[in-house]
């Protein structure tokens, strides 16, 4: 993991000096598959003014601790989140949402996923009317998160 770190931060250092600016922070949060809020990246700094953003720089070794820290503060997604985003699609509100819908989000929105990426979460979750019982998939969903880490 630290070989990870330390790899994509020599990619984002612009300097003779291996550091990288206040600013790129979050770019390399990113890098290193977080999807931290700029919120989150700002806490993590220790909430900076606009003008440390821009001018202040981190040495790899200044960079762990921020690191460490918003690994501490960063929250995934809870059960309850993921059980709130499916209702919207809960047309009838009968705890189940069309898969197509969901295949089509995850397809069109936000870090949109391909075939074989959407084919990985849905596979086997949808009934024979094509529907998926929200919140059997949002267990699948957590307890898939668990394995992979």
């Amino acid at each position: 993991m630290f070989s990870d770190i330390k790899e994509a931060f020599e990619v984002f250092s612009q300097t003779p000096d291996m550091e990288i600016g206040y600013d790129q922070v979050g770019s390399m949060f990113r890098s290193l598959n977080l999807n931290p809020t700029e919120e989150d990246v700002l806490k993590a700094l220790g909430n900076p003014s606009k003008e440390d953003m821009g001018a202040k720089k981190l040495k790899y070794d200044e960079f762990l601790p921020v690191y460490s820290q918003l690994l501490k503060d960063y929250v995934e997604g809870t059960f309850d989140d993921m059980l709130e985003g499916l209702r919207v699609f809960d047309k009838e509100g009968n705890g189940t949402v069309m898969g197509a819908e969901i295949r089509h989000v995850l397809r069109t929105l936000g870090d949109k996923m391909d075939a074989s990426e959407i084919s990985g979460v849905m596979d086997g979750q949808e009934d024979m009317n094509g529907s998926i019982a929200i919140e059997v998939f949002c267990k699948y969903l957590i307890e898939g998160k668990k394995e992979e880490k």
